[in-house]
């Protein structure tokens, strides 16, 4: 019998999110390792804010959903905030109830700005290398170290002369146009207004040059595991990581 196609909603809902997520789903075993590692930043956490005021969003909120934002290489926070609203997979590993309000992307930002200046994702990090540590997941005679360039978050048009060389006036102030032929541009001669530690870089030979960064992957071959990482200078020169 063909059943009815009824568009009334339903008022209320006895399942909880716990209970829609499948057992096997790879995300459980993420959050409880995660949640452990959130557990040992308790005493970081409570340093960081003040005992009064108003309660800001918890901490570990915040890393479980920056979590989510890399694992599923969400684009931006606007999106991020979007998929919480309606995506119960993500609601369940946050931490947020049905019927809980999403936070402002500005709220979201900020605090999870506060949480990278104190440095607060390193520490997971490192915790995180301990416990696969710990589950002997990681072999200290197979590893390989990388690089690449990271493209920094400035225009060229900003990569201006340091001198007082006197800029040519600008047709429009908010996108000026800007020619480059013919100008001999480098790191000892220009820098960015934006971004003052973006450097000018390329990958090789015939590639266009970028203000970039330069980051370094400590990789464990057997499992593929990401053991160290560090962003630097785009000067030229190798990182410095200490193997463990």
């Amino acid at each position: 019998m063909r059943g009815p196609d009824v568009l009334q909603r339903a008022i209320f809902s006895y399942l909880s999110p716990e209970e829609r997520v499948p057992a096997d789903h790879p995300l459980r075993a993420i959050r409880q390792i995660c949640d452990q590692i959130l557990l040992q930043l308790s005493d970081c956490f409570s340093k960081m804010y003040s005992a009064i005021g108003r309660p800001s969003v918890p901490p570990e909120k915040l890393l479980r959903a920056l979590l989510l934002q890399v694992l599923y290489t969400v684009r931006s926070e606007r999106m991020l905030m979007e998929q919480l609203d309606y995506n119960l997979l993500f609601r369940w590993f946050v931490g947020l109830n049905m019927d809980d309000a999403i936070w402002d992307v500005t709220v979201y930002t900020k605090n999870r700005d506060r949480l990278l200046k104190a440095e607060v994702a390193k520490k997971f990090f490192e915790l995180v290398v301990q416990e696969a540590k710990r589950l002997d997941l990681m072999s200290d005679e197979h590893f390989t170290v990388d690089g690449t360039l990271l493209e920094a978050c400035a225009s060229l048009k900003s990569f201006k002369r340091v001198d007082d060389h006197e800029e040519p006036p600008v047709d429009d102030p908010g996108n000026p146009t800007v020619d480059f032929h013919g100008e001999k541009r480098s790191n000892e001669t220009h820098a960015s207004t934006t971004d003052a530690d973006a450097m000018l870089a390329r990958k090789g030979s015939g590639k266009e040059a970028k203000l970039s960064y330069s980051g370094h992957v400590l990789m464990e071959n057997r499992n593929g595991l990401v053991t160290d990482v560090e962003v630097l200078q785009a000067n030229g020169t190798r990182s410095a990581m200490l193997l463990w």
